[in-house]
């Protein structure tokens, strides 16, 4: 049952299209101000699959709120770090995580988790509180002044206050609320493909990337002792690269094999292992940038408004954020939905701006070289960079993370739930901001 949210609060019908992270991280917050959250999921089971992701910044803080850190780190993959090698495999520098305890993290996070894992945990958080209904999507609505009215693609319909658009990336909620014909998407020009193949002895616990001629950009790291992820990256503006993501998996297959079947290192037993992964995702990078996250009482969250694209690191921490925010909001103005979108976007945007703002497009392609020259030139850079351990020092001494210094508002959980922030133990990780006597009296 749904935490009671006091006295004279009221009580809504939220219904969240969704099952994702940022769905499921709103479910939990909501459920705790007292609302009564359902979230329809399109696919016939929780989606608890796909490929590494990691916490930074305030996203660490977002799910210490949660309490649901202990069970995060229960389930972290072990990657010390991420190594530049050449073609026979040799090293050319490695860049270790940060643990010290202070700073920011580095290319590999101090909190690397599979996302099956995470769907997981934040499942078993919200199901006996949250109705969830999968193998069913929201294929239409239509609101007034007191209700909305969601069509479902089994035929039937359901009366709700507010509708939240999770449905990611390519969100058909939000194709439904913007105006016809806007493009919502940054392309940055680049693809990539993922999916996992059988660990071998030599697959350590380092993340291996090997630059290849044509912006092309293979990477290996292993999450478990049966299983190793393979990506393959592409730096490619063309009509048959942004549409081979929408085709059948075995042409979307045929498509990066042919790109990168002369790649050398490891492609053939990447390619090789293709055919009988038990997963396979195929994705154009972009963002997601709209002037508006919500229209009357209809709501965008995590991807579906605002994709920070996964080279910015703050995808999965984004969406966590945004829950925090959108539920805390709502919570706090259960009558009045148009104040609590409305400072939803206000509280939010800055945060959103900063991580989307730190994805430079310029910078990419310098780790996507187009020559053989140049991608010496980067590996020697990076080499003596390591050398003299300037990414150790720039990480243990930066003051911020990517998040920059937004930090996350109150506790969403409305006053006389019983909900407290549990005690951080001084949680560790270089990011995450501390609580002090002053502020835990807000929460």
């Amino acid at each position: 049952m749904a935490k009671g949210a006091g006295p004279g609060a009221r009580s809504l019908r939220v219904l969240v299209a969704g099952g994702g992270v940022a769905g499921q991280a709103l479910a939990f917050w909501l459920t705790r101000g007292g609302h009564r959250v359902t979230v329809v999921e399109r696919f016939p089971a929780l989606r608890a699959t796909g490929a590494q992701v990691d916490l930074r910044g305030q996203g660490i803080e977002a799910i210490r709120r949660m309490g649901l850190l202990d069970a995060v780190r229960g389930k972290l993959v072990d990657e010390a770090g991420v190594a530049f090698v050449d073609a026979s495999g040799k090293a050319r520098a490695t860049i270790m995580a940060n643990t010290s305890g202070r700073g920011r993290q580095t290319l590999t996070s101090e909190y690397e988790i599979m996302r099956g894992d995470l769907v997981r945990i934040l499942h078993d958080a919200t199901r006996d509180d949250t109705e969830y209904v999968f193998g069913k999507s929201v294929d239409g609505f239509e609101q007034d002044e007191h209700k909305i009215v969601a069509h479902f693609s089994d035929g039937s319909r359901g009366e709700f206050d507010l509708l939240v658009g999770a449905d990611g990336q390519g969100s058909r909620i939000r194709r439904a609320l913007l105006p016809q014909g806007f493009d919502p998407y940054r392309r940055l020009g680049i693809h990539m493909a993922y999916w996992f193949v059988p660990r071998i002895p030599s697959d350590s616990n380092i993340r291996d990337t090997c630059m290849v001629p044509g912006g092309r950009q293979i990477m290996r790291r292993s999450h478990n002792p049966s299983e190793t992820q393979a990506y393959f990256v592409l730096r490619e503006e063309s009509e048959e690269a942004s549409t081979i993501h929408r085709a059948p998996v075995e042409r979307q297959q045929e498509f990066w094999a042919d790109r990168f079947r002369d790649a050398g290192w490891q492609t053939e037993r990447f390619i090789e292992g293709m055919e009988q992964s038990p997963f396979f995702y195929s994705q154009e990078i972009v963002q997601v940038r709209t002037g508006t996250w919500s229209k009357g009482r209809v709501v965008l969250a995590g991807d579906a408004a605002h994709c920070a694209s996964p080279y910015s690191g703050m995808g999965i921490s984004g969406g966590l954020v945004g829950a925090h925010v959108l539920a805390g909001e709502i919570n706090r103005h259960p009558d009045d939905l148009p104040t609590a979108l409305a400072n939803y976007d206000t509280v939010l945007r800055p945060f959103v701006d900063e991580i989307q703002g730190r994805v430079n497009p310029r910078l990419l392609r310098l780790a996507l070289p187009m020559t053989r020259r140049a991608i010496d030139t980067f590996q020697a850079a990076a080499a003596l960079a390591c050398r003299l351990h300037v990414p150790d020092l720039v990480a243990r001494f930066s003051k911020e993370d990517r998040g920059g210094s937004w930090q996350l508002p109150p506790n969403p959980a409305p006053s006389g739930t019983g909900w407290v922030v549990p005690d951080s133990h001084g949680v560790p990780g270089p990011t995450t901001r501390r609580t002090g006597p002053h502020e835990a009296a807000r929460y």
